[in-house]
């Protein structure tokens, strides 16, 4: 049990630290315990990694709760506020269209660990390569991207059901390449981070409710604890560290820990 309890603690903490950087958080926790921490139970896995989710996205909700309360408030009489949710919906629509169609070919076909090194390495090229381009950014604010700016990242967003390419890297990946600064582009990712995620939660969820008894309620109690803690330290530090140093940091990240994701694949399988 103490070992269950360590390795609980080290994928809350490794789902909280990578859920809202663009490295891919399930592509680590999937690489994490194909490499000898996961638990002697495949099924609880699967389980574990969904449940401590939950932990990342309570942590995004108490950071941005009085942002939240106040376009709740602004949805009776505020233009401006309308207009950002229904953005936010046009965005979230392509993922949870082809998240609900395509669910089960993506959880047994493309969560595989070759799938998800390749996936951080051509991510982490890709995030090198866009952070070095001389973009003009024509926004400089999440909540007043154009209508049909919304739709474009909800669909780039797609591309992050393969396991290892990264929900906030592809979403602010397309915020970039459609006019918007760094930091806007981040904190888009957090926003749009809170349907999606709990979109997904609530179907993996139903899918993975019976995989429970009490051993296994403590150890996701842990993870989801270490994944509020590591989420919300992340998620109150980014913005400021990405508007004054970009994204090359997580681009190298990707590609280091895709390169030696596949030595240990090519060496022991």
């Amino acid at each position: 049990m103490l070992i269950d309890i360590i390795k609980a603690t080290f994928l809350g903490i490794v789902e909280g630290l990578t859920e809202y950087i663009p490295v891919s958080s399930t592509g680590h926790l999937l690489l994490t315990q194909h490499f000898g921490l996961g638990f002697a139970d495949k099924k609880f896995d699967d389980t574990f990694a969904v449940l401590i989710q939950f932990g990342a996205i309570l942590a995004l909700l108490s950071i941005y709760f009085t942002k939240l309360l106040s376009l709740a408030i602004g949805l009776l009489s505020d233009l401006a506020a309308r207009r950002f949710v229904l953005g936010l919906l046009i965005a979230f629509a392509p993922a949870a269209v082809i998240g609900l169609v395509l669910h089960d070919f993506i959880k047994n076909v493309l969560f595989n660990p070759w799938v998800v090194c390749f996936s951080l390495i051509a991510g982490g090229a890709v995030l090198l390569y866009v952070d070095s381009l001389d973009l003009k950014p024509r926004y400089n604010d999440a909540t007043k991207f154009s209508l049909p700016m919304y739709l474009v990242i909800g669909i780039g967003q797609c591309l992050a059901m393969v396991p290892g390419v990264s929900r906030s890297g592809a979403t602010i990946v397309s915020a970039l390449l459609l006019g918007a600064d760094r930091r806007s582009a981040a904190e888009f990712s957090f926003y749009l981070a809170m349907p999606t995620m709990a979109g997904a939660f609530v179907v993996d969820f139903y899918k993975n409710a019976g995989n429970m008894s009490g051993n296994n309620m403590v150890l996701i109690g842990i993870g989801f604890i270490m994944s509020f803690i590591a989420g919300w330290i992340v998620v109150k530090r980014l913005l400021d560290y990405v508007s004054g140093h970009g994204f090359d940091l997580f681009a190298w990240w990707r590609v280091v820990v895709g390169t030696l994701g596949l030595i240990g694949l090519a060496l022991v399988g």
